[in-house]
């Protein structure tokens, strides 16, 4: 029987098939799944902040280096092989609008290119992502498959 795994806000979790992954309320934070399906194991982080080195306080989750960081170790420790990851990611919208707009208050797109960064680092592809725009999202991922499954406000559901 297939078990949905609930992933918190600044937190990660990996499961095994037939598990699956989920996490609500994506603004400009983002989601990403790490996955083997061969060994049918991944991953999923929901990530609020692009860097650890500009603030790092308490937790290491809320983090693109050091959550993406933790997620792997713990893929690994499950027997994931290193070269058959791939990932997908969503979330990352510009939630409130400011006045000057400065890049520091862009966080969703600097989350995205943060996770970007730190997958294209640890060699592992991106295959496909929904990211940016001013809505949130709830995403359910299926180790099985690999599908992502993306819920917005008043923007319908897709799968990626």
């Amino acid at each position: 029987m297939s078990n949905t795994i609930l992933v918190g806000m600044a937190d990660y979790k990996v499961g095994k098939t037939p598990d699956k992954l989920m996490t609500a309320g994506l603004g400009s934070c983002i989601g990403v799944c790490i996955y083997d399906l061969q060994s049918q194991i991944g991953g999923m982080a929901h990530i609020m902040l692009p860097s650890s080195r500009e603030m790092m306080k308490g937790n290491a989750a809320k983090y693109a280096d050091s959550c993406i960081e933790l997620l792997l170790e713990d893929l690994y420790k499950m027997g994931v092989s290193r070269i058959r990851l791939k990932a997908k990611m969503a979330g990352g919208a510009q939630m409130f609008t400011f006045a000057g707009k400065t890049p520091l208050l862009k966080i969703g797109e600097r989350n995205a290119e943060a996770v970007e960064q730190e997958l294209k680092k640890a060699g592992i592809p991106l295959l496909a992502y929904d990211v940016g725009g001013t809505f949130g999202r709830t995403i359910h991922f299926d180790i099985k498959t690999g599908d992502l499954y993306i819920k917005t406000i008043n923007h319908g559901e897709k799968v990626i």
